[in-house]
């Protein structure tokens, strides 16, 4: 509240004595707001809550034994779980609120738990064989599923990475992983396959009005997994970097009208960011066959003068952005 703005008004005589005292005095006794102190405690307090168990676990393996840690770490997750069940409220495909502060992060520290379980599981006994595609799709599952069902953003973002770890795994020959072969243009098609696939349920939440507040994240990764692949494909693929030159500008064509209809020029940002490295990528590849010095003096007037250009691009479509909205 600007009490200077009461004050000229009461100068003006718009307003008289008591009520230029009484917004005086709730100003002077307004009160504090800690909303966003107390939520960055909780998240602070859940993660050093997982790390001080992971160090603890560590340093005492051997006094502790795997079946406590084992069980431990299960009546953790169980009980986040189960006070989360109780405490949530009616299921609904629009967004749900939580019912109150401490149930998002009871709700982190059962996903976090469950996925450390069965990782330890895993790593400890082996339980699931060599069928590490299991191993990472279990936590997957019980993750989308807590997702949509409890109604958290931040459960989903964890939803969507361990959907990349279990295609990384079942999708990419083992061999591949076992030698550490991450240039490999298999993983660069998995990466592309992740990135449609958040894309399509980016539309479908969005067209369908299934938990429509998920669309954002759903596109945030999906963009940047998509984009970071094609420019990787520019890279790797020396005989077919103009095809995937042209397939990242029709992604990209794709998010940036979407941007504009949603007005998002964060979208629009990035997009452009992206489709420039990649021009640039392959209009320095095609600079360098040539090996003169006209090449040279091309490359660096190229530099400058697109960056300029981007920069006014980007500052003319915020203009149309902000335009639009009015």
């Amino acid at each position: 509240m600007n009490v200077k703005v009461f004050e000229k008004l009461h100068k003006e005589g718009l307003i008289n004595d008591n009520s230029l005292a009484s917004v005086k005095t709730t100003e002077e006794n307004r009160l504090f707001s800690l909303h966003w102190e107390i939520k960055t405690l909780l998240y602070l307090g859940v993660l050093l809550l997982s790390g001080g168990l992971g160090i603890l676990i560590y340093k005492n393996i051997d006094t502790i034994g795997h079946q406590v840690i084992l069980l431990i770490i299960g009546v953790i997750c169980a009980g986040c779980f189960s006070y989360c069940i109780r405490q949530k409220l009616p299921f609904s495909w629009e967004q749900v609120k939580s019912p109150n502060t401490f149930f998002d992060y009871a709700l982190l520290l059962g996903c976090l738990t469950f996925v450390t379980f069965i990782g330890y599981l895993q790593f400890q006994y082996t339980a699931f064989g060599t069928a590490y595609g299991l191993a990472t799709f279990i936590p997957l599952a019980v993750l989308a599923i807590s997702a949509y069902y409890f109604d958290h953003l931040g459960v989903l973002s964890m939803a969507i990475t361990n959907l990349a770890a279990w295609m990384g795994i079942a999708v990419t020959p083992f061999q591949l992983l076992s030698a550490n072969d991450f240039s490999s243009r298999q993983l660069i098609y998995t990466g592309t396959l992740l990135g449609v696939i958040l894309l399509l349920l980016a539309m479908l939440s969005t067209q369908k009005n299934l938990k429509k507040h998920f669309a954002f994240t759903y596109q945030n990764f999906g963009a940047h997994i998509i984009f970071i692949s094609c420019i990787a494909g520019i890279c790797m693929f020396d005989d077919a970097h103009f095809l995937w030159l042209l397939f990242m500008a029709g992604i990209g064509t794709y998010i940036y009208l979407q941007a504009f209809r949603e007005r998002s020029f964060y979208f629009v940002l990035i997009t452009v960011l992206y489709l420039y490295l990649g021009f640039t990528i392959v209009f320095f590849r095609v600079l360098f066959k040539m090996a003169d010095i006209g090449a040279l003096y091309l490359g660096f007037f190229y530099v400058i003068s697109s960056a300029i250009g981007v920069i006014l691009l980007l500052i003319n479509l915020n203009k149309k952005i902000k335009n639009a909205r009015v």
